[in-house]
């Protein structure tokens, strides 16, 4: 069986600390911890396979820019015949405090760009998802540009420190099942 794992996120030095980038930033440091060293660019995404208890895991980073996520999304999982339901999204949810991370099983798109371009692409919702807090703007600024706003100081110490949480909480998806995570993560 094969499973992927995919970071949302918008490539370039110009997003890089974004809060769009928490994605990007969670499966870069899950890619570390599993020694991934060798990235391809394959279906419009970064992608490096793992092996992982005997089994193949997929990591892959879209280089599609976050509103088209779901091409390569779709090509991947074809690719590489993963079930959406074998598919956890990481991704940023101005929904959350920023810091805190939550696992979650379907759901719509709750207005977030990639998963609506993921929904749209894979026809079905069913893939599970590790939801890094990133908070509403202040004041009347638009979410869009909240979230590819440049961060700094206490926010960016704050989504830097929510990283390993992600990461680990991927993790205890992939080892433990998506219940057990959600018991785990979601309580605080």
């Amino acid at each position: 069986m094969t499973r992927m794992i995919v970071g949302l996120g918008n490539p370039g030095p110009e997003y890089a600390l974004t809060r769009h980038n928490a994605g990007f930033l969670a499966l870069d440091l899950l890619g570390e911890n599993l020694r991934a060293t060798y990235w391809k660019d394959q279906g419009g995404a970064k992608v490096a396979v793992v092996d992982v208890g005997g089994e193949d895991l997929v990591l892959a980073k879209p280089m599609t820019f976050m509103n088209l996520s779901g091409s390569a999304v779709a090509k991947l999982a074809e690719a590489y015949e993963v079930a959406p339901d074998d598919i956890i999204i990481i991704h940023d949810d101005i929904d959350l405090q920023p810091g805190s991370v939550r696992v979650k099983r379907g759901g719509g798109h709750g207005g977030h760009n990639g998963l609506r371009s993921i929904h749209d692409k894979m026809k079905t919702d069913a893939y599970l998802r590790v939801r890094i807090g990133v908070g509403r703007p202040r004041g009347r600024k638009d979410p869009a540009d909240w979230v590819l706003e440049p961060m700094r100081g206490a926010d960016l110490e704050e989504l830097e420190a929510s990283i390993p949480d992600a990461a680990q909480a991927t993790m205890h998806v992939l080892e433990h099942g998506v219940d057990s995570a959600m018991q785990e993560f979601n309580a605080g």
